[in-house]
This record gives C-alpha cells, sequence and structure tokens, in this order.
C-alpha cells in the first residue's frame, strides 16, 4: 500500500521526524543516505534543515529528495513525552 508524508521537520543529527497520510509517525535517520554522491549538499546542516514536501515527498531545494517508501521502511517509532 503507497503512502504519501504528510508532515515532514527536520532534527539535529540528519534526523527526519515524520508522519505519514495513513497515520503511522516516527523518526528517519538519513546520515545512512548521506555517502551517496546525489545527496552530498544534504551534509550541510543549513542545507538540510531546508526540507520542505513536494508530491508527497521530502525534497530540498535542489532537487534531492526521499520517497514516502524509503521513509516508511525506515521509519522508526517516535518516542512519547
Amino acid at each position: 500500500m503507497d503512502t504519501d508524508i504528510k508532515t515532514v521537520k527536520p532534527l539535529p543529527g540528519f534526523m527526519l521526524e515524520v508522519e505519514l497520510t495513513d497515520g503511522r509517525r516516527g523518526v528517519f535517520d538519513l546520515s545512512p543516505h548521506l555517502s551517496q554522491p546525489a545527496m552530498a549538499a544534504l551534509r550541510e546542516e543549513a542545507y538540510f534543515r531546508q526540507v520542505s514536501l513536494l508530491y508527497g515527498a521530502a525534497t530540498w531545494p535542489e532537487g534531492e529528495d526521499i520517497s514516502p517508501a524509503t521513509l516508511a521502511a525506515g521509519l522508526r517509532a517516535a518516542q512519547v513525552a
């Protein structure tokens, strides 16, 4: 079943707080993906924090993106405060 990202928020340590349209919420660790050449710009914290949503995917200004399927597969349950 496909789902889109409803909300995305950058967190310290190259983590993304994510809510999916199917109701799942959690934290995705982007750091393992930063070794890919296409993601090199995201290693800069200020640029990483510019994440937004475009067509249901986490996207950055120069076109880098993480698909909802990738985020859903790597989502860790968020800690409830």
